[in-house]
């Protein structure tokens, strides 16, 4: 019984990571589906990057996170978003990584490594019971 217990706590866990973290980035992505993305292509191409790689963010930002939702792909959309953070850190906020912010004196690239670790965690988890694939399988 104890396990059975166990087991469920640690599947609502897992809900819960996969809701806060999808459901969190989501609204980046959909701030950059209305905005766009074209600011980006200046960050890409002073790292000799071509500006169509911009467009990767949607795959990163809208359909990892909604696949980390309801638990389907979870691992491989988890690792999607891992690197889409890394490259935000390097692209964007690699001035900030060792520096700590005025107002609330939080770490400088705080919001950007809690994607970036927890979409890790979920990489390493998985999606648990409740998704739409019961965790079944090496992908979820």
């Amino acid at each position: 019984m104890a396990d059975s217990i166990q087991s469920k706590s640690e599947d609502i866990g897992k809900l819960i990571l996969r809701i806060t973290i999808g459901g969190l980035l989501l609204f980046h992505g959909i701030f950059k589906l209305i905005h766009g993305v074209e600011w980006m292509k200046g960050p890409l191409s002073a790292f000799y990057l071509p500006g169509f790689l911009a467009y990767g963010v949607y795959i990163a930002e809208v359909i990892a996170p909604v696949l980390i939702i309801v638990g389907f792909w979870t691992r491989p959309a988890a690792l999607i978003i891992a690197f889409d953070l890394f490259m935000a850190i390097v692209l964007v906020g690699r001035q900030a990584i060792f520096t700590v912010k005025q107002a609330g004196g939080g770490w400088g690239i705080e919001l950007e490594a809690f994607f970036l670790l927890g979409s890790f965690v979920l990489f390493f988890l998985g999606a648990g019971k409740y998704s739409i694939t019961k965790g079944q399988g090496k992908w979820n």
